[in-house]
């Protein structure tokens, strides 16, 4: 019996003769169903949080793993956590089935070797304080599933999302998460709801993780990276906007601590940088935390 992902969805018979406003309309309710089933399982991404927090905040890293349309979904959340928070790329890992760089046939072939999952994860010596995040529309591609299986083995944390009830995913990993985005408009497209379901799920979990290490205070990106003219001013903004100050001592709190808006936000209020950074320091990274010691 084929996943739910595979399934021929009746309702799109006869899909390539439709009007092109019709054809559009179906593909725009497909990605609206998609986005609207991560609402169900908020609470389930809530806990995985909670638990990937803990490992990364004990110093351990956050693995991505993934194949195929799930890996490049996954890969780009990975990529964006150093820009937008300010996460270490070194205590990121993204194990992408074949490589982003691997010719198309390679790419999808590689999602079916488990030795190539077994590799990986010694390579990488996952272990017992990581946290693995493992994404797979149908639930049972075997790399990603022997993935999760030896990094569970070897202690890491895991949790799988997929968009299969009845995926392998659900029952190996430490947190299973179903995804009822499917089945899909053009049938066994996951690129299309699956795909969409699960960018919107790792969002919300990676963002809900970056801030119970401290990298958002109220809604601002604290811990991003102003590497440009655009986020240099963002960065000038917040911490004008944190420490009550006018733009000129922004910018040469900011110009003092090379462009780290958190110690940033400390220099502005009156503290040496040496200080800013000790207390920083004691707080795990944690703005707010240090506000308050210094209050």
């Amino acid at each position: 019996m084929a996943s739910r992902t595979e399934e021929f969805d009746l309702r799109f018979a006869g899909l390539d003769q439709w009007s092109d406003a019709d054809f559009l309309m179906a593909l725009w309710e497909g990605q609206m169903r998609a986005v609207a089933s991560v609402g169900p399982i908020l609470q389930d991404l809530a806990a995985a949080a909670n638990g990937i927090a803990r490992r990364l905040g004990g110093g351990g890293r956050l693995v991505y793993v993934g194949a195929g349309t799930s890996g490049t979904v996954a890969w780009q959340d990975a990529k964006e956590l150093g820009g937008t928070f300010g996460w270490p790329e070194q205590h990121t890992i993204v194990m992408l089935a074949g490589g982003l760089q691997s010719a198309p046939n390679e790419f999808n072939g590689a999602e079916d070797d488990t030795d190539l999952a077994a590799r990986d994860i010694q390579q990488n010596d996952i272990g017992e304080h990581d946290a693995v995040i493992a994404i797979a529309a149908s639930g049972s591609t075997p790399y990603t599933v022997r993935a999760v299986e030896l990094a569970r083995e070897r202690g890491a944390l895991t949790v799988g999302i997929c968009n299969n009830p009845d995926g392998s995913l659900i029952k190996i990993a430490d947190h299973g998460i179903f995804l009822d985005s499917a089945p899909e408009v053009v049938a066994g497209s996951t690129r299309m709801g699956a795909g969409t379901a699960q960018k919107a799920a790792l969002n919300i979990l990676s963002t809900l993780v970056m801030n119970k290490l401290g990298r958002l205070f109220d809604n601002l990106m604290v811990g991003m990276r102003a590497e440009n003219i655009k986020l240099r001013d963002r960065a000038i903004r917040i911490v004008c906007h944190i420490a009550s100050c006018d733009e000129g001592r922004a910018k040469d709190a900011l110009s003092q601590s090379d462009f780290d808006i958190r110690i940033a936000v400390l220099v502005a209020n009156g503290h040496q940088v040496s200080r800013a950074k000790e207390v920083l320091g004691l707080s795990n990274g944690n703005l707010r935390a240090a506000l308050e010691y210094l209050d």
